[in-house]
């Protein structure tokens, strides 16, 4: 009967007035491999409000062959808080907020249009007004949830956005699959990256996780040379990070121009469980980001689409198991 009503009730606009059987609307996915649970778009009971990341990829729960992959990383929820979300999730860089002025409206690619409250730089943290949430359209089944997101003439940006979260039959595989298209005057011109907020069986940062690269990594920033080392082709912690403790680059260095080095792998030493990421597109930046909880390989590409035009790009994330030591 459940799984009838969320069927049922995946479509909706602005307000997402009808909510399946849940404390927050979502779907499960499963191939006989993996087993997910995503949270649906909603401007009122929706899990994840803030406006700083892309609301069609807010992830509950993934596990496979009893490993577990994405769990509140976290310790204090509100639905507003511009970080309150798990597993990957991806963030595109504002259009428009440079020339708009104090009043005037920016866009987020999957949130909508925001009103500028400043002349302060933007700051991803920082909540912002939506003046306009787009239009939402989800589709599930089960193995796949198909985000469709418009939004139109918002200080003339425009686009139709499709993200399709797939599971791919017979293997262990999570699929990306994006597409957006301009439909607004202006160019569209952005970066997306994707946050990849992991927990693997619940195992803090530390000496136990690994972040494994096809190309021998550089790397300086908060914590690098102390907590963190760049060990050849691998970033390894010598110390597990206590509660409030960070480590971040604003980029790290080695990979090349092809989609090739957009291939990185977080592994859980103790459990054995690895996550692997690949795309079709090369990397544009790759900054760092850790907490006593996950650990954070930030891939970036970059988007750009004229007027009436379209870009498409996939992330690709296979689920596997090492022998442990």
């Amino acid at each position: 009967m459940k799984k009838t009503l969320l069927a049922l009730s995946v479509v909706w606009g602005l307000c997402g007035s009808i909510q399946p059987l849940a404390e927050w609307p979502q779907a499960e996915l499963s191939n006989g491999l993996i087993q997910t649970i995503l949270y649906l778009p909603d401007a009122r009971q929706g899990y994840y409000q803030g406006t700083r990341f892309d609301w069609s990829g807010a992830f509950k729960s993934l596990s496979h062959q009893g490993h577990s992959y994405v769990d509140q990383w976290f310790e204090n929820y509100n639905p507003k808080t511009h970080d309150a979300i798990n597993g990957p999730v991806e963030e595109f860089t504002p259009l428009g907020y440079a020339d708009a002025k104090p009043g005037d409206l920016f866009v987020k690619i999957g949130v909508g249009a925001l009103r500028k409250a400043s002349d302060k730089p933007y700051a991803f943290a920082a909540p912002y007004d939506v003046a306009d949430y787009g239009q939402w359209r989800v589709k599930t089944r089960k193995d796949r949830v198909e985000f469709r997101h418009e939004l139109a003439d918002a200080g003339g940006y425009g686009y139709d956005y499709t993200k399709t979260v797939r599971l791919t039959k017979g293997k262990p595989e999570l699929v990306l699959e994006h597409r957006l298209k301009n439909t607004g005057q202006k160019l569209i011109e952005t970066s997306v990256y994707n946050h990849n907020f992991f927990v693997i069986d619940k195992e803090p940062t530390g000496p136990q996780i690994a972040v494994r690269f096809p190309f021998d990594v550089k790397a300086e920033g908060k914590g690098f040379g102390s907590i963190i080392h760049a060990r050849g082709s691998s970033l390894m912690y010598s110390d597990e990070l206590k509660k409030g403790e960070q480590v971040y680059s604003a980029g790290l260095k080695g990979f090349g121009p092809t989609s090739s080095d957009y291939d990185i792998r977080i592994e859980n030493l103790k459990t054995g469980a690895g996550v692997r990421a690949t795309s079709d597109q090369p990397l544009e930046k790759l900054v760092f980001w850790a907490c006593s909880t996950t650990s954070c390989p930030e891939p970036y590409i970059h988007l750009r689409a004229e007027p009436g035009q379209e870009v498409k790009w996939t992330i690709t994330y296979t689920f596997y198991q090492n022998p442990t030591p």
